[in-house]
């Protein structure tokens, strides 16, 4: 399709093709008038074919004949729908159609639009915005107000639904498609009866040309019921995803299904005439859908979007059951976590002497890479089996809790004073995880450097304090950005526990564990039983710090590798790093040192939180369909809380809100197969 001259206006373009009869097929001369009528005002446009009836005369033989024999199936049946099972081969297909879009059939309405229009969302958005007489106006002198009742089109029109109905019951008979609505196994198929009901209605009208719906007519509302009950299934599979766990494929699946019979629903909608008004508005109504409907057809942001966001509910939605347990209330709650955080504290200060002596072990970068990532995997796991607590690990599990008591409908009527108290028990609980990490973290890495020095008379931190101590001074290292990117990994962990978790449920591994056979005859049934149990519990922390510490471990060796100034900083470790350094230093280092690296290990910790938080909290408010707006008076509470009650948000202080606040979070430890 070439491009227009600015200069070039609808009138000249007329006379130029349509001073004439003109029997051509091309689609230059229809393109041409609309890139120049969208530069003038359309009264005008009207106004000069009123004055010139064989302009228009000509004018609507030329778009009768290109449209004559072009079905438009295709733009109903296709655009805006998924055309893939899975996500990724759905998005490659959309990304390689933008690049270069593909060949279409020549005789078809589809290929037209491609052809005729070059910004379909900007050219639908100028045809909203004319007004609605001069529209009806322009239908009528090309004939076309009155198309929706044509046999021809009413055939294509049913044709559309039977071929939407017959691949979603396809779809919709999948054994795993289903399994998410086990509620429709004892009943009527409603795919079924829909797709039987279309076959009628399309026998109908081969009887009966002139056969036209309307709203009380049977065979309407028939339709109409199945195609609910069939978005019903979809609403009652997306609910059950909860409660079963759902995969990527399904949730493709059930998509595609939604897609497809809201689709049948619209076009059905269409066939409905009950007044003469109604003939012109559906017919418009027609010519809109199908344009729109081709206008989204390769949005990448509308697919990433439903794609990824039940996905990323249920991950939050396993998180934020875990999240629970990291927000403290009683003063006992707040002093185990305590003794929780200083015995992870205990552990991280013997990782980073140890990660020290690895780094003396002369290797590849990629040798050094497996070493520092088993030794922070290693740690991460034993201190998650032993029922400790890395600080950190806390806000991508908590801010999905928030998220969730945010989002529960029967807390819409909640107080938001209630909301900042419940925030306040969150901070706290932070504070005091970080604090037993840090107080316990420092002595531990300096007693066994200590020990170490004695035992081998030798101060094996002394090569390394240097580097230490730098690392803690934000004004020559890249400390807030290697803690951000610590930040990001604690977030990724996040996710990585929420989709284990996910995976677990939708593949019943716990339930495959405790009815194993070999399992069963070899260690016994309560064998089977304990370790399903222990597996479900477990398995998705245990991996999910396995890979945080494989993520902390290996970031710095590749980053050496590829060139790149890239390493992690953790509040937990750089304790023990100040530790490391100060010892390496025998305590003679300068007061700016001194007090720059103490500062900077809590400029860390707050950095590790922020980041981690707000990605978790982005997540959260995204699978929940929620934006940041609708809080924001509730965030203005919180700081109005805070400056009324700011020991509140460092100590177990009681409140008479407390049962109001903790009535709140326990809400949201629902029945998961009610979860949306």
């Amino acid at each position: 399709m070439k491009f227009f001259n600015s200069s070039t206006n609808f009138e000249s373009v007329l006379k130029k093709y349509f001073s004439f009869k003109n029997e051509t097929l091309s689609l230059e001369p229809f393109a041409e008038f609309l890139e120049t009528i969208k530069e003038a005002d359309f009264t005008d446009v009207l106004n000069f074919f009123r004055s010139n009836p064989n302009f228009a005369e000509n004018f609507k033989y030329y778009i009768h004949n290109i449209f004559r024999g072009r079905p438009f199936n295709l733009s109903l049946t296709e655009a805006n729908i998924l055309s893939e099972n899975a996500f990724f081969p759905e998005l490659k297909k959309r990304i390689l159609n933008k690049v270069l879009p593909p060949v279409e059939n020549e005789n078809t309405v589809w290929y037209m639009i491609d052809n005729v229009s070059m910004r379909p969302k900007k050219d639908l958005k100028y045809l909203h915005n004319l007004p609605e007489n001069e529209i009806n106006e322009f239908l009528n002198m090309m004939g076309a107000a009155d198309f929706i009742i044509r046999p021809n089109v009413k055939k294509e029109l049913i044709f559309s639904m039977n071929i939407l109905s017959w691949r979603v019951t396809g779809m919709a008979m999948e054994v795993e498609v289903v399994r998410m609505a086990p509620q429709y196994r004892n009943l009527d198929n409603p795919f079924l009866a829909l797709q039987n009901e279309l076959e009628t209605l399309a026998d109908d009208l081969v009887k009966d040309p002139e056969l036209q719906l309307h709203s009380k007519d049977s065979r309407y509302k028939q339709i109409k019921i199945y195609a609910e009950q069939c978005q019903e299934f979809v609403n009652i599979a997306f609910k059950n995803s909860a409660k079963y766990g759902i995969s990527g494929k399904i949730n493709q699946s059930l998509l595609k299904i939604r897609q497809q019979t809201e689709r049948i629903y619209e076009i059905v909608q269409l066939l409905v005439i009950d007044t003469d008004e109604d003939v012109q508005i559906k017919s418009k109504q027609l010519i809109f859908n199908i344009l729109n409907y081709k206008s989204h057809k390769n949005n990448i942001s509308d697919l990433i979007n439903d794609s990824t966001r039940l996905i990323s509910h249920l991950i939050t939605n396993h998180t934020a059951e875990t999240g629970t347990h990291y927000i403290t209330s009683t003063r006992k709650e707040y002093m185990t976590m305590f003794y929780k955080a200083s015995g992870g504290g205990i552990i991280v200060g013997a990782l980073c002497v140890l990660k020290m002596l690895y780094g003396y072990i002369p290797g590849s970068d990629f040798s050094h890479a497996f070493l520092y990532s088993m030794n922070y995997a290693m740690g991460f796991v034993m201190i998650y089996l032993m029922g400790f607590t890395l600080a950190t690990k806390q806000p991508a599990m908590t801010a999905a809790t928030m998220t969730k008591v945010l989002s529960e409908e029967g807390n819409a009527q909640r107080n938001n004073t209630e909301f900042a108290h419940l925030v306040s028990k969150l901070f706290r609980s932070q504070f005091i995880a970080f604090v037993g990490n840090v107080l316990l973290a420092f002595p531990v890495a300096l007693a066994i450097i200590y020990g170490l020095d004695v035992f081998f008379s030798q101060n094996l931190a002394v090569e390394r304090s240097d580097k230490l101590l730098k690392d803690l001074d934000p004004f020559k290292s890249k400390a807030i950005l290697h803690a951000s990117i610590a930040g990001f990994y604690l977030f990724i962990s996040g996710i990585i526990s929420g989709n284990i978790g996910n995976n677990s449920v939708f593949y019943q591994i716990p339930e495959r564990i405790a009815k194993n056979l070999s399992i069963r005859s070899f260690f016994g049934k309560k064998f089977a039983k304990g370790l399903s149990k222990y597996y479900a519990k477990n398995w998705p922390g245990i991996i999910s710090n396995f890979w945080f510490g494989v993520f902390l471990g290996a970031t710095a060796p590749v980053g050496m590798f590829f060139g790149l100034d890239l390493d992690i900083r953790h509040i937990t470790f750089a304790a023990g790093n100040f530790a490391l350094g100060l010892y390496g230093k025998d305590f003679s280092v300068d007061s700016y040192t001194f007090w720059m690296s103490f500062v900077t290990v809590f400029l860390i910790g707050f950095f590790n939180f922020l980041v981690s938080f707000s990605l978790s909290m982005f997540l959260a408010f995204r699978s929940r369909k929620m934006n940041f707006g609708q809080v924001s008076e509730i965030y203005k509470e919180i700081f109005r809380y805070f400056t009324k009650h700011p020991l509140k948000f460092f100590l177990p202080l009681s409140s008479g809100l407390d049962k109001k606040a903790d009535d709140l979070m326990s809400s949201t430890i629902s029945n998961k197969s009610e979860e949306h």
